[in-house]
């Protein structure tokens, strides 16, 4: 579990993408004051599990599945990437509940200045932006940030600049893909919800005919 407040920009330092068998090596100084093997990273927003570290540069190994459903298939040797380690017991919760379990990709649109600020629009797919509310939650790159606008076709979210400077946010441009995970109440909230809806769809003894056979 993690918070959306990431930690540190780590430096790509190997990737392979094989048919068996795939992982990165990320380069980095602040999450190696507390890390052990099998440690759970969020790299961009997604959960990966360390398996072995030296110095100050960790391995991680990463499905096929995961590099396809991501953009950490496009990730090469000298990228940044955002990190965090999973939320301690007795930290500060300082963003909201990610999963570091994507549910897709999306692509910036567009980044326009606003005062100290900067507007990142993303363009996502109707099953990702079904969860986006207006002033919600939503993690970007691993990166906890409010909604500030939500359309049929795209959300915006408005970054101060403490926040841009500390991820990789500000090495951003149009046209470039980002991991999205959304927030996890609103599915949870979806998924009671269905059951009891169908239930009583089933349950319901009340036909066109029912109602025909009495006068209606």
């Amino acid at each position: 579990m993690f918070t959306g407040i990431v930690e540190e920009i780590g430096t790509v330092r190997a990737v392979r993408q094989g048919s068996s068998s795939s992982f990165i090596e990320i380069q980095a100084d602040k999450i190696f004051e507390d890390i052990h093997i099998g440690d759970s990273i969020a790299v961009n927003g997604v959960c990966l599990t360390v398996t072995e570290y030296s110095g100050n540069v960790f391995k991680a190994d990463v499905m096929n599945e995961t590099l396809r459903r991501s953009s950490l298939g496009g990730l090469r040797s000298g990228g940044h990437v955002n990190l965090e380690r999973a939320m301690a017991a007795n930290g500060r919760f300082g963003g909201h509940i990610v999963s570091g379990h994507i549910d897709g990709t999306g692509t910036i649109s567009k980044i326009k200045s606003d005062g100290i600020a900067n507007w990142y629009t993303i363009a996502a797919d109707s099953a990702i932006l079904r969860y986006i509310v207006e002033k919600g939650s939503v993690a970007i790159d691993g990166i906890s940030l409010t909604v500030a606008a939500v359309t049929d076709a795209d959300f915006s979210v408005s970054v101060i600049p403490h926040t841009a400077s500390q991820t990789i946010l500000s090495e951003k441009r149009a046209g470039d893909i980002v991991n999205l995970e959304n927030d996890i109440v609103g599915k949870y909230v979806e998924k009671l919800i269905q059951p009891k809806t169908e239930e009583k769809k089933q349950d319901s003894s009340i036909s066109r005919e029912f109602l025909a056979q009495y006068g209606y």
